[in-house]
């Protein structure tokens, strides 16, 4: 009996450790019945700039390089910085609760990759209904996106959205999460991704 009992104790560590990834497991494909929606955008920046001195841009070409030097330089150097936060809405319309510890996210833009990222925060969305925003920030080098004539149109068209210029058309992005889970004290990738596809428009901006 004492060596059935120390047995016991023995592996209760590691039955509990299996219950938690697996209860983490659940939560994480709950993730997968949730919908997602992007709110607002703020925190916006190009080449030091805030985006939305470029409401009037339709294309590169109408662009000042004597008002806005740095994006000149940008221009000359391949280097012109960009940086925004989305807030991205989950909603649970589930009975379970929705949650992860950490994830990747990827955002693209015309079918290219525009930044990538990682939330390192524990992320609860409760059933029946439940919200909670998350924070997407941007962060990339738009050269790339500014000058490639297959991402171009469509991240002037961004920069526009993001300006407040509600006559602009809506742009379509693609946010791509990857949950982690927590095995054996490292970080293993959810297989797959859980895709959004949304249309950003120019009624997003927070206080535009």
């Amino acid at each position: 009996m004492k060596k059935i009992v120390l047995f016991v104790l023995l592996a209760l560590p590691a039955i509990f450790y299996q219950c938690g990834v697996s209860r983490q497991v659940g939560e994480a494909k709950v993730l997968g019945d949730c919908k997602y929606n992007i709110i607002s955008a703020d925190s916006m920046l190009v080449a030091g700039y805030d985006v939305r001195e470029f409401r009037n841009m339709r294309k590169l070409e109408d662009f000042n390089p004597i008002k806005y030097p740095r994006l000149a330089v940008g221009l000359l150097t391949r280097n012109i910085p960009f940086g925004a936060k989305i807030n991205l809405e989950i909603t649970n319309p589930t009975t379970k609760l929705a949650a992860l510890n950490q994830l990747e996210y990827r955002v693209l833009l015309a079918g290219k990759e525009m930044a990538q990222g990682f939330i390192n925060q524990r992320v609860e969305v409760s059933s029946a209904g439940g919200k909670t925003i998350v924070p997407v920030r941007l962060k990339t080098n738009a050269y790339e996106l500014v000058t490639d004539p297959a991402t171009r149109d469509a991240f002037m068209n961004v920069l526009r959205n993001l300006s407040g210029d509600q006559s602009s058309s809506p742009t379509k992005v693609t946010i791509k999460i990857k949950p982690t889970i927590d095995m054996f004290n490292k970080a293993v990738n959810y297989p797959g991704y859980i895709t959004i596809e949304q249309e950003l428009t120019g009624k997003m901006l927070i206080g535009g």
